[in-house]
Formats: C-alpha cells, structure tokens, sequence
C-alpha cells in the first residue's frame, strides 16, 4: 500500500478479490482506502450493479459501502448509506475466511454465508444451502461457522461498525 500517500490525504485505490473456495476471482472492484491497521482495513466503495431489491431495503447503483476487512476474522462487514440521503440502510456481512492484505489488493475466500442485519437489529442468516452444498474440509466449515457466530454475537452484545 502506498502509506505515505494515505497519510497526505491522497485517495489510495485498493482493488478487491471475492474468490470462491478453489481460490479463483469471482468478482472484483475497487475501494478507496479509508484507514487500515495490522490487522484490519476499511474501504470505501460504491454500489455498482442495477438497483435491486434486498431484504428490507432497495440497494441502488451508487449506495456508499463502507467495508470492513480482518486478517483474524472469519468476516467482513459492509455497513450500507443510501446514495441519496446517507441513510444508514443496514450491515451486509460475508461469512469468508480471513482476508488477505497486499500489493494494493485485499482478498479473501467467500464461504457462501452471508448475514444482513437490519437497522431494527434484525438478524438473517442467508445462503445456507449454498454452504452445505459446498464441498469443505472441517477446518473451513469450523471456522465459517464460529465465525457466524461471533459475527452475531458481535450484534447482538457490542457496537457495530458504523
């Protein structure tokens, strides 16, 4: 990462790699870097598909994503503001193994789990077929599944990011 650019004030660009268990790109954008620490990095990004429906809201082309990654966590959360009037609209969260931080790229394995929570707090666990459709070693399904949990645990006893 170019640090000395981050601490200027320069916007840093961080290319983002969701990758399925067999470790291939799946999808992939870019991200302003917003802060990072040895064990965590926040971007910032925005929403680039065709508006859609989702859960309780309307995720719309240009929606700010404010996205957090951990090299010690089984997670990232993405905290989700409307394009329009900064609105917090919830916290989509992926269930993935640890990301993976460099050359101006974060990565990590999605493990098909994803979370979203509501701004009432409302919690829902979704994509389970597709993790129990997925061909896992225990190791990986231990450590989706804690980490689910904690990721809940995180809601429902802590402070989200914001």
């Amino acid at each position: 990462m170019k640090t000395s650019e981050a601490r200027r004030g320069a916007a840093v660009r961080i290319k983002v790699q969701k990758k399925n268990p067999a470790g291939e790109v799946t999808y992939e954008y870019e991200g302003t870097l917003l802060s990072w620490d040895e064990h965590s990095i926040v971007l910032e990004a925005l929403f680039d598909r065709p508006d859609m429906p989702f859960m309780d809201v309307l995720f719309k082309t240009g929606d700010r994503f404010v996205e957090y990654y951990y090299t010690e966590r089984w997670y990232n959360i993405f905290v989700v503001y409307d394009r329009d009037d900064s609105r917090l609209k919830g916290w989509y969260c992926n269930i993935g193994k640890p990301a993976v931080f460099e050359n101006g790229i974060v990565s990590y394995i999605d493990l098909a789990l994803d979370l979203w929570v509501s701004t009432s707090g409302q919690q829902t666990v979704l994509d389970e077929d597709e993790f129990e459709a997925l061909e896992l070693d225990e190791e990986l399904r231990d450590g989706a599944l804690k980490g689910l949990d904690g990721l809940r645990q995180l809601f429902l006893n802590d402070k989200p990011p914001m």
